[in-house]
């Protein structure tokens, strides 16, 4: 009797494993943004930084779609940076949730003549010319005003974008408040991050049971860990899109596109 039970018992686990891994599909405008790559941060290099309008322009001449970071600003107005804290890109110890609009012009990227810009900026150049992927960058539990600032911004942009976060509290946002948006789940194997987190947070993440909570349309999985049991059951079992970051050479970014994930790129032109 106690055998059947164990196995009954793991059976009944692992159905509710896979049950939350599941996500959303079919969404009508999800196959275009299967038709384009995707360059990280702009199409960046020595003489372009990331998260720039020159790599911006770069890759809209080249015909691809962009990947970039939004955080939102004092003033509510929404930046394009990757970090909060300007001290890698722009050598300040000041965070970018604590500018204005008007401060940015008082940074300059990476030794260049660029500045941080706005995602309006970005918005008036791609306009409706190539998709973009647009990661929600959470700071001081600001989920649903970052949320709101970034969905009325492109509630007038005639282009195709998508939205991610790795902080499942967006993805659920969007989810509940707008479903018509893509929406994906940004992850990578946690365990071999050195990020701070509770462990019991690491393996939901890793192993995509916040799936549960949010729903997505696609997954954003990091290259290196993308061979994981739930993720190969998003994708193949789920039929879940996968997208691949960072790509950061020829030989990886062939990979993954017969692999069927939609690449996100840097380093290199394709």
């Amino acid at each position: 009797m106690i055998i059947p039970a164990i196995f009954f018992g793991l059976l009944t686990v692992f159905l509710f494993y896979l049950f939350c891994l599941g996500g959303r599909t079919g969404h009508s405008r999800l196959r275009e943004l299967q038709n384009f790559v995707y360059a990280h941060r702009g199409l960046h290099n020595e003489n372009r930084p990331e998260n720039s309008m020159a790599a911006f322009r770069a890759a809209w001449q080249k015909g691809y779609g962009v990947e970039l970071d939004i955080h939102l600003m004092k003033d509510g107005n929404l930046a394009v940076i990757h970090d909060s804290s300007l001290q890698r890109v722009a050598g300040e110890a000041v965070d970018i949730e604590d500018l204005t609009a008007a401060d940015l012009e008082n940074y300059t990227l990476l030794d260049s003549r660029e500045h941080i810009p706005l995602f309006s900026q970005v918005l008036e150049l791609y306009r409706g010319k190539a998709p973009l992927i647009v990661e929600l960058k959470c700071a001081r539990n600001n989920v649903e005003p970052l949320c709101r600032a970034a969905c009325a911004m492109l509630d007038g942009y005639e282009g195709l974008y998508c939205m991610e976060s790795f902080d499942p509290r967006v993805t659920r946002w969007l989810r509940k408040n707008r479903p018509d948006i893509i929406r994906g789940q940004l992850s990578e194997n946690w365990f071999r991050s050195p990020a701070k987190l509770p462990m019991i947070l690491k393996f939901v993440m890793t192993c995509h049971i916040s799936n549960l909570y949010t729903r997505p349309d696609f997954i954003a999985y990091k290259y290196c860990d993308r061979k994981t049991f739930g993720t190969d059951i998003c994708r193949k079992f789920w039929g879940l899109q996968g997208v691949s970051w960072t790509l950061k050479s020829k030989e990886e970014f062939d990979t993954a596109v017969q692999e069927g994930w939609i690449p996100i790129f840097e380093g290199f032109e394709v």
